[in-house]
């Protein structure tokens, strides 16, 4: 049977001090990146785990939760995720922030790194290639939002509802003529169930569709308008307010401020701005707020895997 490595023998294999590795593990500042990086390597090689009493008798926090975002200059997720944090320091759990760049392998090699360092559970802000297998082997430790899944505890949008809404907004207004621009179909949640949405009301109502799909970049929605625009369009329906913004900017040089544009975000901000945005709130900071409570319930035994849909904010 192998022998359970111990701390000294992580700092045999490093050629460093037992100090020093105590310190990697507490994610001591102090420690010199290509020391840490040596220490972290041999870990990972070993599969060493340390145990929270060790942690706890070194000063480390037995409190921790990772939380991994897609961007870090989302304004949706950093909605989120500042009701999150509310509930979290406010349950005496400290926080370690991380970011996926929407990366596979990058999501995969930041769950090893908390996995290390033997935080107590994770949030992971999911997206279409996510790697749901591996946010898995957390099991009741873990919830993920923005992506259905089966064996983890999950937070999803009303893709379709929010669209819906927007569309209602619009047509109350007595508007027809509603294009639409949005993310590309291979996004399954903003992408695929949001232009679903769409077109489903094209459907309902009889009206031609008139859609665009690009990146999720304000860059994008700005080359879209010229391929949606019509001279009686009297709406544009975006996925999400970053597209609103690209949108709006290419009618101010058109000159056609006459149309409405709709977003999704709830970006008070932007609507401040541009009077003509009318945008739909998913409900972000409501999100955050759950997954914090869900996670912090499950990691006292008091509550299982649950699966939540978040209803828009009217």
């Amino acid at each position: 049977m192998r022998k359970n490595l111990t701390i000294l023998d992580i700092a045999k294999l490093s050629g460093v001090g037992k100090s020093t590795v105590s310190r990697v593990l507490t994610n001591d500042p102090k420690v010199k990146p290509a020391t840490r990086e040596k220490v972290e390597r041999v870990i990972a090689e070993s599969g060493y785990v340390p145990s929270k009493s060790a942690q706890s008798m070194r000063g480390g926090s037995q409190k921790v939760i990772g939380v991994i975002i897609s961007r870090l200059d989302s304004p949706s997720e950093n909605k989120a995720v500042s009701t999150m944090l509310n509930k979290l320091y406010g349950s005496g759990y400290d926080v370690v922030i991380m970011e996926s760049q929407f990366d596979r392998d990058k999501t995969n090699e930041h769950l090893q790194v908390l996995k290390r360092r033997n935080v107590d559970g994770v949030i992971v802000f999911g997206f279409t290639e996510c790697d749901i297998a591996e946010i898995e082997l957390w099991q009741h430790r873990a919830v993920v939002i923005a992506l259905d899944t089966e064996n983890v505890t999950s937070i999803n949008y009303d893709n379709q509802g929010v669209i819906d809404n927007a569309l209602d907004h619009l047509t109350q207004k007595s508007l027809s003529n509603i294009a639409f621009i949005g993310v590309d179909p291979s996004d399954k949640s903003t992408g695929e169930m949001r232009l679903k949405a769409y077109l489903d009301w094209c459907e309902r109502t009889q009206s031609t569709p008139n859609y665009q799909t690009g990146q999720l970049h304000h860059e994008s929605a700005y080359q879209l308008v010229d391929r949606v625009i019509q001279p009686e369009t009297q709406a544009i329906v975006c996925a999400s307010d970053t597209l609103a913004l690209g949108v709006i900017k290419r009618l101010q040089e058109l000159q056609r401020e006459d149309i409405a544009v709709t977003g999704v975000g709830g970006n008070d901000l932007l609507s401040f701005l541009f009077p003509n945005i009318h945008s739909i709130d998913p409900g972000y900071q409501s999100a955050g707020e759950l997954a914090a409570n869900l996670l912090i319930s499950q990691l006292s035994g008091r509550e299982v895997i649950t699966h939540h849909t978040q209803v828009p904010v009217i």
